[in-house]
């Protein structure tokens, strides 16, 4: 039987309120979940849960260290800059 162990990783305070500050100026609240990192027990093989944030009901996705931002899923990324412009648009 293959046995997980997963442990949350806190976001990089510098990305968490570069994104507060972002969607402060849109005047939305994010709603912020902490990513995880996901173990199989006795092998070498990890997962890395990217970081939520929720906006308007749509979910994007952030890495610590990474100055790009997944919207919805891994395929379509922005860079972090351009995330206002796509939140306002959004409306």
């Amino acid at each position: 039987m293959i046995k997980f162990t997963t442990h949350e990783l806190e976001m990089e305070k510098s990305l968490k309120q570069r994104i507060e500050f972002i969607c402060e100026f849109c005047h939305v609240t994010p709603t912020i979940t902490n990513g995880s990192i996901k173990r199989i027990n006795n092998t070498n093989l990890n997962y890395i849960e990217p970081h939520k944030i929720v906006v308007n009901n749509t979910t994007f996705l952030a890495f610590n260290y990474s100055t790009d931002v997944y919207i919805g899923n891994l395929n379509k990324k922005i860079k972090l800059v351009e995330l206002e412009g796509y939140i306002k648009n959004m409306a």
